[in-house]
């Protein structure tokens, strides 16, 4: 009798262990499956930064091209270095993407950069000498490649936010999301205006 007991107290300490190993492996994927998600928001959003550096990189050469050229359009050029280095001042951490707003000033400093570099591009029209330099032209086709990479890569970035956020805010990850430490991600916002991008043709 006292063995039967012993076999039966046995089993059922058994199938605790057995679920609270199960219950605790359960946990450990869902955890690291946000990790793995989070690594991609975070991949993501390293990519559109860079496509955002590469433009930075591209300005000091065109506003140089464009000067010989066109010096007289002092404030214009003056617009496209100011915009560039508020956009260089920028703490760019990935604690920004827990913060809309923080997020927010990042978009609209890159927007202002946008606009400064739309209207440089523009005035290229009044100067016949310049549209046919060459390395005008290859800036200009760079820019314009690199416009097109940031639109692709802010996308991307979305797109894994989205995933992120849809996994931390459904059941049962969100339970697994909170005490790891996983909140929402921000997203991208279209600026207003923002769906017509900067005209870097003629």
């Amino acid at each position: 009798m006292k063995s039967k007991a012993l076999v039966v107290t046995l089993v059922v300490l058994g199938s605790f262990l057995l679920a609270g190993i199960m219950l605790v492996m359960w946990g450990v994927g869902i955890y690291n499956g946000l990790v793995a998600s989070n690594e991609q928001v975070n991949s993501h959003w390293s990519q559109v930064l860079n496509q955002y550096q590469r433009r930075i990189d591209l300005i000091p050469n065109l506003v140089e091209t464009v000067k010989g050229y066109a010096s007289h359009e002092k404030q214009t050029l003056e617009n496209v270095v100011n915009a560039r280095a508020r956009v260089g001042q920028l703490t760019v951490t990935p604690e920004v993407l827990q913060n809309p707003q923080a997020l927010r000033n990042f978009e609209r400093a890159q927007g202002e950069l946008s606009s400064a570099l739309s209207r440089l591009m523009a005035i290229a029209e009044n100067y016949p000498n310049l549209k046919a330099n060459e390395n005008f032209l290859q800036l200009q086709a760079q820019l314009e490649g690199t416009e097109n990479r940031i639109a692709v890569e802010r996308r991307r970035f979305n797109e894994s936010v989205q995933y992120f956020n849809t996994r931390v805010r459904t059941f049962p990850h969100t339970l697994i999301a909170r005490i790891g430490g996983f909140p929402p991600k921000a997203y991208f916002e279209a600026q207003p205006g923002a769906e017509t991008p900067p005209k870097v043709k003629f």
